[in-house]
């Protein structure tokens, strides 16, 4: 899996002209999953990116997580994360398909959601207008076969 993480003040997500998901202070998580993921990937980066310290705290040290700043995530499936570029027009076989794709999308957020967060998120293969906030600007890449 494959997450790009942005620290946000606001983000959302729309299809088709209705805001399907919106959150405030938080983590936009544009989420590709790779054909090999697994429940096991999807628990460990749900974990790794609930407890992520990116906010910052009184002395202005990024030190504080979305549980300590009272945060939700937004996420929004993203298979273009998977894109093989080695030529001008991307193509996309590294990105799992829906059959494999959806449950651990859904698992994932399962997951962050068990730790008690508000997960806001788009639909998946839709096509989304997504809107954010960015704050810092802020973004952690993650990719779980380096963690």
């Amino acid at each position: 899996m494959r997450a790009v993480v942005t620290r946000v003040s606001s983000a959302s997500v729309t299809i088709a002209g209705e805001t399907v998901g919106a959150i405030e202070t938080g983590y936009l998580v544009l989420l590709g999953i790779a054909p090999a993921d697994t429940q096991e990937t999807a628990r460990k980066l749900a974990e790794k990116v609930c407890n992520l310290r990116v906010f910052e705290d009184e002395n202005g040290k990024m030190n504080l997580n979305l549980e300590q700043v009272g945060g939700s995530l937004l996420v929004v499936s993203q298979f273009t994360l998977f894109a093989d570029t080695s030529s001008r027009r991307p193509g996309f076989t590294g990105a799992a398909k829906p059959d494999v794709a959806v449950p651990l999308y859904e698992a994932f957020m399962a997951h962050c959601r068990e730790r008690g967060f508000v997960v806001a998120h788009g639909e998946f293969g839709a096509s989304m207008q997504v809107t954010s906030v960015n704050d810092g600007p802020v973004t952690i890449l993650f990719d779980t076969e380096k963690l």
